[in-house]
């Protein structure tokens, strides 16, 4: 197995087994085996769903603490447009931005700047760029990751412009070092963090070489400190620099509405995402021109590592922009700068294959449809495989035996002869059984 940086960890300790985080996972991540999680590296995305639904905390996300600024001459810190929302009755952004000057930073620059310049970028690219249709956002890390693991065809369709938080970072670096003079080394760029993908989009980048970000804090982990300035600040600094559809990017469709086009999709969620995702892949959605992603519902106010309702930040950011500028921010030439763009294209991985060479593949593939048609397909999870059929994949690969089923172990432990489907049946219990009952029905 390949080593890289996952933002998302398990700790084994407070893990009960309790198989709520293999039915949520999206790319089949996670298995149960004697009686503890484990996330399968290759597959995991970092998209934070098993850190929502453990109820015993079990996941977390690797985040930098504050401290770390301290190793930098000169700090900057990068606020998501998310953090806006998060504060009850604030009616200027500016208390935030000074409250991170007290926090330590030297210089804060929005990301909301950020995204108001690659919305600008993005408009022009959409008139005037050659793109694959329907082009796809590449902005929520999560999404990207899915594509290249699930949906490689789609690779194409991504637009292929650095994030907001890339840019943001990219600029405000080269600002402090026109300004104080300092050595790239001599200047930390924090990213105030809403999800655990953007952390591993820091520490492991996809299309460069090296993030010009050098650490992510938790808007969980910030906000305390933040509460506790804004309370006890005497002088309010003028610093925003960002308008409505910059604040927007928080929230779904907000990066859409920014292209000004009318032929746009906005969908948050997971599960809507890979729907939109099968249909851009059955071309059912050729005469759209953007469609925006995001993995966590609501956009990013709805990242596993904010403190309020989704809902409620949404509704804060939609007073708090009311009354902002449509934009402050975009590019001075008509064409977009390169260094705006992927440094790298974005390569496939495939962790879904069977085995190398098609023929191998093709004998597994068999192995697996036959060894289906012996369990009982109720994808109950008790095995530690989310699917009857993840768990034949994970028997012909080696990594699990046909006895995790407890079914199959049940009805042979009573027979020393191979039984057939009616008599498996026969050691399902009643719930589950009716429950099948109910959906042959249906089929007939």
């Amino acid at each position: 197995m390949n080593t890289v940086f996952h933002s998302v960890s398990l700790d084994k300790q407070k893990c009960l087994g309790c198989m709520n985080c293999i039915k949520r996972c999206p790319t089949q991540a996670i298995r149960v085996r004697h009686g503890k999680a484990t996330i399968i590296s290759e597959r995991c995305i970092d998209c934070g769903e098993c850190i929502r639904i453990c109820p015993h905390h079990a996941k977390t996300a690797k985040s930098d603490p504050i401290e770390d600024i301290e190793k930098f001459k000169y700090k900057i810190a990068l606020p998501a447009p998310s953090l806006y929302g998060q504060f009850n009755n604030l009616d200027d952004i500016n208390y935030i931005l000074t409250a991170l000057t007290e926090l330590g930073f030297d210089k804060v620059f929005e990301v909301a700047k950020g995204a108001e310049i690659i919305s600008d970028a993005t408009r022009k690219l959409l008139k005037y760029g050659e793109l694959t249709k329907p082009v796809i956002s590449s902005a929520c890390p999560a999404v990207c990751r899915l594509i290249r693991i699930s949906y490689p065809d789609l690779i194409d369709n991504l637009l292929e412009l650095n994030t907001p938080m890339d840019e943001s970072a990219r600029l405000a670096r080269l600002e402090a070092k026109a300004e104080t003079g300092l050595d790239d080394s001599d200047i930390g760029v924090f990213f105030i963090t809403p999800c655990p993908a953007k952390i591993t989009a820091i520490k492991n980048p996809l299309c460069a070489e090296k993030s010009d970000v050098d650490g992510a804090i938790a808007i969980s982990d910030i906000y305390p400190m933040l509460v506790s300035k804004m309370d006890h600040l005497k002088e309010l600094k003028s610093m925003d620099e960002s308008g409505r559809i910059g604040v927007g990017w928080a929230t779904s469709g907000g990066e859409a509405s920014g292209t000004l086009s009318r032929k746009y999709i906005a969908a948050d969620g997971i599960e809507n995402v890979i729907k939109i995702l099968e249909e851009i892949e059955d071309e059912k959605l050729n005469d759209i021109e953007f469609i925006e992603l995001n993995a966590c519902t609501g956009g990013c106010v709805g990242g596993c590592l904010t403190v309020s309702n989704t809902f409620v930040a949404k509704t804060r950011l939609s007073i708090l922009k009311q009354y902002r500028p449509v934009s402050c921010n975009h590019i001075d030439t008509e064409e977009v700068p390169d260094e705006m763009m992927w440094q790298a294209n974005l390569q496939p991985y495939s962790v879904l294959k069977l085995a190398d060479n098609v023929t191998d593949a093709m004998k597994l593939m068999n192995q697996v449809s036959e060894m289906v048609k012996n369990f009982p397909g109720l994808d109950c999870g008790t095995c530690g495989a989310p699917t009857c059929r993840s768990l034949a994949e994970d028997i012909v690969r080696g990594y699990a035996s046909v006895d995790h089923c407890v079914f199959r172990l049940k009805a042979e432990m009573s027979h020393t002869t191979p039984l057939n489907e009616d008599e498996i049946e026969k050691f399902i219990p009643v719930p589950f059984r009716e429950i099948i009952d109910e959906e042959k029905l249906k089929w007939t």
